[in-house]
């Protein structure tokens, strides 16, 4: 059974979605154009005028992000005789939350480049709350026509530094219909050679984005965070641990590596945290 307050704990905070005690809300732009707040708390919410075929959108949509179809007790089963394990107990309950369109996703994910994730949730934020539409207490994210609206000053308010440059450059590729991101019958290894060729997008950010925008079966191997949390989990220095070393540990798990990962690099970010309120 997945566990919501895990995974908003996790999530990217980046103000289109809130949790209030067991109740989680997002909100959502439909294919139509359509705003509209949907609720979750094990079972499904929609605005009143929405119609039947937008409220299968929206559940659809809200199902991807959260992961609600993850076969977590498989995975755990997977795990079940592996240095892994604790990181079941510890993350039980646990999806890899994922952006509610791929453009999204590879904004997120562009801001996050060489700046760790508290920063880049913040600057996330400041661009949501800049140029998304605002629906009750949260926002929708930003249509690309929006933010290729915003001149790179007016970009650069947001605190995105170097990278709202690239932002504004794969949006403007992405709505002439030379970026395509809806990449999902492409072989990962495909999509990431083909993603890489375009100015911004490195072998990182192919990867993350991936995982959070797609869904598919991969992840940043020679990211910091799930470099150190392999090195934590086997008593080595993260010097030690290379970006090979990263997937020669993961790739024997198969369909299961990329929510591996992820909790890898929950358990990092989780035991940074606690290192840092202790002083050490």
């Amino acid at each position: 059974m997945i566990d919501l307050e895990k995974i908003a704990h996790e999530m990217i905070k980046n103000g289109t979605w809130k949790l209030n005690e067991d109740t989680f809300y997002q909100a959502l732009r439909l294919k139509s154009g359509v705003t509209g707040v949907v609720t979750y708390n094990g079972d499904f919410l929609f605005p009143e005028t929405w119609s039947r075929r937008e409220r299968k959108e929206a559940r659809e949509n809200l199902s991807f992000i959260l992961g609600l179809d993850t076969d977590l007790d498989s995975f755990y089963s997977e795990i079940s005789d592996s240095p892994f394990y604790f990181l079941a107990e510890e993350f039980k309950g646990l999806t890899v939350p994922a952006a509610s369109s791929p453009y999204q996703a590879l904004v997120e994910v562009i801001a996050q480049q060489q700046v760790n994730f508290d920063f880049a949730q913040r600057t996330i934020r400041n661009l949501v709350e800049m140029a998304g539409e605002k629906v009750g207490e949260v926002y929708a994210f930003p249509e690309a026509e929006k933010i290729a609206s915003l001149d790179l000053k007016e970009l650069k308010k947001a605190k995105l530094g170097y990278r709202a440059g690239y932002i504004k450059h794969v949006t403007e590729l992405y709505l002439k219909g030379e970026l395509k991101l809806d990449l999902w019958e492409m072989d990962e290894k495909d999509a990431i050679k083909y993603l890489t060729t375009f100015r911004g997008i490195g072998k990182w950010t192919a990867e993350l984005f991936l995982a959070y925008g797609l869904r598919k079966n991969t992840y940043p191997g020679g990211d910091l965070s799930l470099r150190r949390g392999v090195a934590k989990i086997f008593g080595k220095s993260v010097k030690g641990v290379s970006e090979q070393d990263v997937r020669e540990v993961l790739e024997p798990y198969g369909k299961w590596k990329g929510l591996l990962a992820f909790y890898i690099t929950c358990y990092d970010r989780k035991t940074e945290l606690e290192r840092k309120k202790n002083g050490r």
